[in-house]
């Protein structure tokens, strides 16, 4: 068992949202390999050094280097931000839009069958018909079914609001640096 040292940049809101984009990336780069990739998939964490390197005035490059002779794989990786993240700064962050539909709401029992991986697998206006589905089902594919009773509406648009989120005109992802030693 051995490591291999690395270096890699990503994106992010911050620099926890950063490593793990890194990790997905190396993950299905790599793929996981029981934790022996060399990457930074490989390592059990990391420690913001931005500090550090700000206030040890050297290159960047020189001070990844200088990290990675100190560094050992069982002290996950570091990181440095290269550029700050521009959060949203609006005081509303979101939009509504609300869904009208004129007219009276009538609302109706049904009865809707579930598979085990919760999926429907049919729904139905009476509870004989809804047990005749779930047997056909759990006959036909030896898997359990349930039957939920559950309010629908009868017609119309069950959808009443949609909220999006609203972006800043400024907001822009932060960019991190991370190197380390990974198991390999």
């Amino acid at each position: 068992m051995g490591a291999q040292s690395f270096t890699v940049r990503s994106k992010g809101r911050s620099a926890e949202e950063a490593y793990r984009r890194a990790v997905e990336d190396a993950d299905d780069e790599y793929g996981h390999q029981q934790g022996y990739s060399g990457a930074i998939n490989a390592t059990p964490g990391f420690r913001d050094a931005t500090k550090n390197y700000m206030s040890s005035g050297l290159p960047k490059y020189n001070f990844i280097e200088k990290r990675l002779d100190e560094l050992t794989k069982h002290q996950g990786a570091e990181c440095i931000c290269i550029r700050e993240p521009k959060l949203n700064t609006n005081k509303i962050k979101t939009q509504v839009d609300h869904i009208v539909t004129p007219g009276t709401k009538k609302w109706i029992l049904k009865y809707v069958v579930y598979n085990s991986e919760d999926q429907m697998i049919a729904s139905c206006t009476t509870k004989g018909e809804a047990v005749k589905k779930a047997r056909d089902y759990t006959e036909k594919h030896q898997r359990t079914t349930n039957i939920v009773m559950e309010k629908c509406l009868d017609k119309g648009n069950k959808l009443v609001a949609k909220i999006t989120y609203k972006k800043s005109s400024n907001e822009q992802e932060g960019e991190w640096e991370f190197y380390g030693w990974a198991s390999c």
